[in-house]
């Protein structure tokens, strides 16, 4: 049984001080309700109670935020501004950020079931998002090519108007800084669509941005449900560009809604990504590692290795070991410091997660977990939960659960190991455990991921792109691939010297020869 706080803390509802009555849009510098006053109920994952209503965006509520962002756009300072202006507005909101992270840890804990220290590192974390686009955009260069004497050419970038972000209830906070940092940062303005079950954290956005001096109407928040606030975003013709993060069968509904527009789009969908054990590995970091790596954020998350490849030499140890330490796991309250594993978000995602757990029991040996811990009768807690001897065709294999379960299968070669890894529909991350360099390179630049760490947990340089292959995504964000995706890029092309054009067009008619004809006289 996987180890779990006092039960009797799990009782009491944990709410935090001054929690706001109700939850508005945000259009145009002012807090609003929908049009409709349509309102939806937001819950806690502890007691999956409704702690308070959410204005329920449709599609005229999108419509007077992307005029606000337009207006902010087309007629506000923030795109003319200089890179360095804008610069110290978003340093100014990393502060702030960085400021409140305690009180941003609560709320999210609270309205996410995130753990409290781990809610913590991600509010701290948004705060380097916008630092790190702060210090970016008046440090890059823009390429330049010179053809000596002739002509200089030139990369002229430019903000490109109305940004639709559409953002996941996985670490909400923080990705939607991921969003916000840069889209803000080029110059553009932005209407934020946050997920349904978690909008608490995303209501401070409009506080932190007003205070830090962001012009109004460059900041729009609709609240709402994907088939209706998300739609009309995506299908507004005034929004050049949607940014998405979330599951890839959604992702395809927005790649069809918005090719009649032929909006950009950078999409970053689901994940099965594989963890890769050679023999050779140092097992005690490849333990730590693949246990941090799936239960970690209560297993919601797009990078979870959540499938474990094992080399069939050290396959029985490795589980072994493997499911001895998730059993010492700590299932808690979300608000409890010691807490490693809390509640999933919303009674929904429980329940798919539970199913899965049903579905493993059927298709491989459960070597740890399998349902809710002991103690908590109420809530969406689910014991950290692993699966050994996973066949391939497995729907635990091959599907993605967004939970605190993990499949664990053997391999005999490298070839096998290499199969196995790519043998699902999805490509975010992989990880590779094995101390010989020439196998290492190898494996990796041959594993279908847009990510791979190489004896390494997930760990994040803002500088390098973000995104996978196949199911798991459309394009790349981070450092200057969210610049790019962000911005038009205009080639401006200058003469130096004399002009040298083709001549067309001046021959007189009179005067010209015929040339069938050997003597014209």
């Amino acid at each position: 049984m996987s180890e779990t706080t006092d039960p009797a803390t799990t009782t009491g509802r944990h709410l935090p001080a001054d929690l706001p009555e109700r939850i508005q849009h945000y259009i145009d510098g002012e807090l609003v309700d929908s049009a409709d006053g349509a309102t939806f109920d937001v819950l806690d994952p502890v007691s999956n109670e409704t702690y308070v209503q959410a204005a329920a965006g449709k599609k005229a509520d999108i419509d007077r935020a992307v005029a606000a962002a337009k207006r902010a756009f087309e007629e506000g300072p923030w795109p003319r501004m200089l890179p360095r202006e804008r610069s110290r507005i978003l340093h100014k909101i990393a502060d702030l950020v960085e400021s409140r992270d305690a009180r941003l840890a609560e709320l999210e804990s609270f309205d996410s079931g995130l753990p409290i220290t781990q809610a913590l590192g991600q509010a701290r974390r948004a705060a380097e998002n916008f630092r790190f686009f702060a210090d970016l955009i008046v440090a890059q260069a823009d390429d330049t090519y010179k053809v000596p004497g002739r002509q200089i050419n030139y990369v002229n970038r430019k903000p490109i108007g109305v940004a639709g972000l559409i953002t996941p209830w996985n670490t909400p906070f923080m990705l939607e800084s991921w969003k916000l940092g840069p889209a803000l940062a080029t110059g553009n303005t932005v209407v934020l669509k946050p997920a349904e079950f978690t909008p608490l954290s995303a209501s401070l956005w409009a506080g932190i941005f007003e205070e830090a001096g962001l012009p109004q109407g460059v900041f729009n928040l609709v609240n709402g449900f994907g088939e209706d606030a998300g739609d009309a975003l995506v299908k507004h013709p005034d929004v050049p560009l949607i940014s998405f993060t979330g599951e890839s069968r959604t992702g395809q509904i927005i790649f069809g809604n918005a090719a009649p527009y032929l909006k950009g789009l950078s999409m970053e969908l689901g994940g099965k990504s594989p963890a890769v054990v050679f023999a050779d590995a140092d097992l005690e970091a490849a333990v730590d590692a693949t246990i941090f790596g799936v239960f970690s954020l209560n297993g919601e998350r797009c990078t979870a290795g959540s499938r474990i490849l094992v080399e069939r030499e050290v396959y029985d140890e490795f589980v072994e070991r493997y499911a001895a330490q998730a059993e010492r796991v700590v299932v808690g309250p979300p608000h409890d410091p010691n807490t490693e594993v809390g509640a999933l978000v919303h009674p929904e995602h429980y329940d798919k997660v539970m199913s899965y757990i049903e579905i493993g029991k059927g298709e491989a040996r459960l070597v740890a977990g399998g349902g809710r811990p002991e103690g908590f009768d109420t809530g969406n807690y689910v014991a950290p939960t692993v699966f050994a001897d996973v066949p391939a065709d497995a729907r635990i294999f091959q599907e993605e659960i967004f939970g605190p379960v993990v499949a664990i299968t053997p391999f005999d070669t490298d070839e096998e190991a290499l199969a196995l890894a790519n043998g699902v529909r999805y490509g975010l991350a992989a990880y590779i455990w094995t101390n010989d360099l020439k196998r290492a390179h190898n494996f990796s630049q041959a594993v279908e991921a847009g990510m791979v760490w190489l004896n390494s947990n997930n760990v994040r340089d803002l500088r390098t792109p973000f995104g996978g292959v196949k199911a798991s995504g459309l394009g790349h964000e981070g450092g200057y691939r969210s610049i790019d995706f962000y911005t038009d890029q205009q080639a401006v092309h200058i003469t130096l010297g004399a002009v040298h054009n083709p001549t067309f067009g001046k021959a007189d008619p009179h005067e010209a020869t015929d040339l069938d004809d050997p003597d014209p006289r």
